[in-house]
């Protein structure tokens, strides 16, 4: 009987053993599963970050952008119309896509001007002016009284200076050639320096003329609602006024002193007057909503060869300071960004930080940017290099 105990408690021992075993094996199972579920959490972790920063880096950090060269010269006055891209090339006036493909061509004849509108654009040669819609479709043509000066084209109307420098005659005009206004009294003894809409729907318009008898010169603004009457009238003394904007139902008047403010009567706003010795405006964005974005540069550095290397932006309150990575021969706003162009790179900062990203300009080897005319509304910047025209799309 003793003998069948000791069996017995040998078998208890060796399923005690076995259980023992049983439960370590378990356990190191367990423990190795858990192992292998955090270097998996882990791993899947490591990669969607490096997912996200590679997908940060592509939104913010620098890349290349796609460009494409235009059929015309640097010397065709290349300018933005729309999404679209207008040269003359003595003959006649050309339109482009952005990406460089033909629109339509209008035979303006020799020695024309033209000046590109939200939708319409206007050209004119001695006294003769055309009116020419965004699909190349003259809207009105006439010979004129008196020499064209100048041509201006809003939303809805058309602003024509004619007759000598200080004997100026101001007929406004509809989109279709129907008179709505004339002014000469206004502007006797008077140089019409500039002219452009204004409101909601460019029901308004303003002037800008200079005093060249007078015994200092005085610039003088006046504000007229189409086709009724003369709103208002202010002397801007004799700093050269050179930019009119429109914003918030305000007038902001650009001088190489000051930048003050009017509403559409001419009544400043003092508390909104800024000094703007010392720098220019170049470029501005107008948002739906909000205040406007005006980029200057110091007046110095914007000559006819540009080499900028600083910037200044005025929204509302605020007055930044930005510092290029290298001297560039533009600058404009876009979407809330800015973008400046060197020879070779193009230099990239959101409104809110001072950091400028850079990429190349995809360009032919040894091609070294010269010039920059502008942005057209999808996005494209036209540059120079040399001669030849190139339409670069803006990262964002």
């Amino acid at each position: 009987m003793a003998r069948r105990y000791r069996d017995q408690s040998d078998q208890l021992l060796r399923r005690q053993g076995r259980s023992a075993r049983e439960r370590q094996q378990n356990a190191d199972a367990e423990k190795t599963r858990r192992t292998r579920i955090r270097a998996g959490i882990i791993l899947v972790a490591l990669v969607v970050a490096v997912l996200l920063g590679f997908r940060f880096l592509r939104a913010n950090g620098p890349r290349e952008s796609s460009a494409s060269r235009l059929p015309c010269f640097a010397n065709q006055n290349v300018t933005p119309f729309g999404d679209s891209v207008l040269y003359y090339d003595g003959a006649s006036l050309h339109c482009l896509t952005s990406s460089g493909t033909i629109r339509w061509s209008f035979p303006a004849g020799e020695s024309a001007s033209f000046y590109a509108g939200p939708k319409h654009v206007a050209i004119w040669s001695g006294m003769q002016m055309y009116l020419v819609d965004y699909n190349g479709n003259s809207t009105y043509n006439e010979s004129m009284e008196g020499q064209v000066q100048f041509i201006r084209v809003g939303d809805r109307y058309c602003a024509v200076v004619v007759g000598e420098d200080t004997e100026s005659k101001l007929i406004v005009k509809d989109l279709q050639g129907s008179q709505i206004d004339v002014e000469q009294e206004a502007f006797s003894g008077l140089m019409i320096l500039d002219t452009g809409f204004y409101g909601d729907q460019g029901e308004y318009l303003w002037t800008l003329s200079l005093d060249v008898f007078g015994t200092a010169a005085n610039t003088i603004m006046n504000t007229f609602q189409v086709g009724k009457m003369n709103t208002g009238e202010v002397s801007l003394g004799s700093s050269l006024t050179y930019k009119v904007l429109y914003e918030n139902a305000r007038l902001r008047v650009f001088t190489t002193q000051q930048c003050y403010t009017y509403d559409y009567k001419c009544v400043q706003d003092t508390n909104a007057t800024m000094l703007v010795y010392g720098w220019k405006l170049i470029d501005h964005e107008i948002p739906e909503r909000g205040a406007a974005r005006m980029l200057l540069a110091p007046t110095s550095q914007t000559s006819s060869a540009q080499s900028i290397t600083e910037l200044r932006v005025l929204e509302g309150n605020v007055d930044k300071r930005y510092t290029l990575p290298s001297a560039c021969v533009g600058a404009c706003i876009w979407k809330g960004n800015i973008y400046a162009f060197s020879d070779a790179y193009l230099y990239r900062a959101d409104m809110n930080s001072q950091r400028f990203f850079v990429s190349g300009i995809p360009v032919p080897e040894d091609t070294a940017i010269t010039a920059f005319y502008g942005v057209t509304t999808d996005g494209r910047a036209l540059l120079a290099a040399g001669d030849t025209v190139y339409s670069l799309r803006l990262p964002q």
